[in-house]
């Protein structure tokens, strides 16, 4: 794999340690015990991921995707943890019964397909990387991600959330967690693990977009909007719209997202607030991309695309040199004084990140 420097191991969910802490700490042990849980199993294979991922991403993949399609495999956990799985569905084989399966098959394709279509990136390493995902993770396990190697996705506990497959952009977030591992490697802490978590929002968003044909005035801009049970108040996990407006429910709390920097939140929980501050980089991509208007994934996102795989962004970024290279990327791209220049100048300036 290509990456900056040494290659540090993540494993990204998409439901922040805030969210399920709050579940865990409830009176009504159907919400308590799963994110409990959850909660342990986080923390057991996020240990996990430090002592195996250097050697078992070391040797390259046994098989690569032929170009301009992708190379896809389901597998069913059936509710145990050893991964992969029992193989369920392979590349081309026609839809099962089982609507997990096909809905993570299906969003494999859609990530596959933004990245090779909008930017000519051939799956998450450049290079024809085979997709993989397990569906059915555990009992009632209340999240989904991506380990380094593969997505994994929980079924959820019917009570707060619901089978993590029915979010197109939650599994084009993971994914992409996979493009920054194999280019940028942006740390997972602080302000640089914000960025990575915003990498993911925006390309997850962009997913959906694509797949559904929409525009960016045309979006709802929320991530896992479909994820949430019906007795949640809350319309998704994250918005890039109004950060910090996504969810305010007795059980949840209050979708603690900021807008701009400042509200800025310092803590030490979460690696340092990655899914909490990743709301104001969020945020200035939205502003961009709205006022640029058509399709977010031809302009703005082709602009964060650019810094991403670019070579210049550093592992410890912070938003200011972000900021600083999306200017430059738009610049060079579309022109100084272009209308993308100024977007993307204005967006940073609304959220009060400083371009030096």
């Amino acid at each position: 794999m290509t990456t900056h420097g040494g290659f540090e191991p993540v494993f990204c969910t998409v439901v922040p340690p805030h969210v399920l802490d709050r579940l865990a700490s409830s009176e009504n042990p159907a919400l308590s015990g799963p994110a409990r849980r959850t909660l342990v199993r986080d923390s057991e294979l996020r240990g996990r991921r430090r002592v195996t991922t250097e050697f078992r991403l070391a040797a390259a993949p046994a098989a690569k995707a032929p170009s301009e399609q992708p190379l896809r495999t389901v597998y069913d956990a059936r509710h145990g943890t050893d991964l992969p799985g029992t193989e369920v569905r392979g590349e081309g084989d026609e839809p099962g019964q089982d609507a997990s399966v096909n809905r993570a098959y299906a969003g494999l394709g859609a990530t596959f397909d933004l990245f090779l279509k909008a930017y000519g990136r051939h799956s998450i390493d450049g290079d024809g990387l085979p997709l993989d995902a397990t569906v059915h993770y555990d009992e009632d396990y209340n999240n989904a991600f991506w380990n380094g190697e593969q997505m994994v996705f929980g079924d959820g506990d019917g009570e707060i959330f619901v089978d993590f497959t029915q979010s197109v952009d939650v599994i084009g977030h993971e994914l992409a967690h996979g493009v920054t591992q194999y280019t940028a490697n942006l740390t997972y802490y602080g302000q640089p693990g914000a960025l990575n978590e915003s990498m993911s929002d925006v390309f997850g968003a962009l997913i959906k977009q694509y797949t559904l044909g929409q525009t960016a005035t045309e979006a709802d801009w929320l991530i896992g909007a479909e994820l949430l049970a019906p007795g949640v108040t809350g319309s998704a996990l994250r918005s890039m719209k109004a950060p910090g407006t996504a969810y305010d429910d007795d059980v949840l709390g209050k979708d603690p997202q900021p807008a701009t920097m400042d509200d800025f939140v310092r803590t030490g929980r979460d690696n340092g607030g990655v899914h909490i501050n990743s709301g104001i980089p969020n945020h200035a991509f939205y502003l961009a991309a709205t006022a640029l208007g058509g399709y977010a994934w031809e302009k703005a996102g082709q602009v964060w695309y650019d810094v991403l795989t670019g070579g210049e962004l550093a592992e410890r970024a912070l938003f200011s040199d972000f900021a600083a290279l999306t200017v430059k990327a738009s610049r060079a791209r579309f022109g100084d004084g272009s209308d993308e220049f100024q977007a993307v100048s204005k967006a940073w300036e609304q959220v009060g990140v400083r371009v030096p």
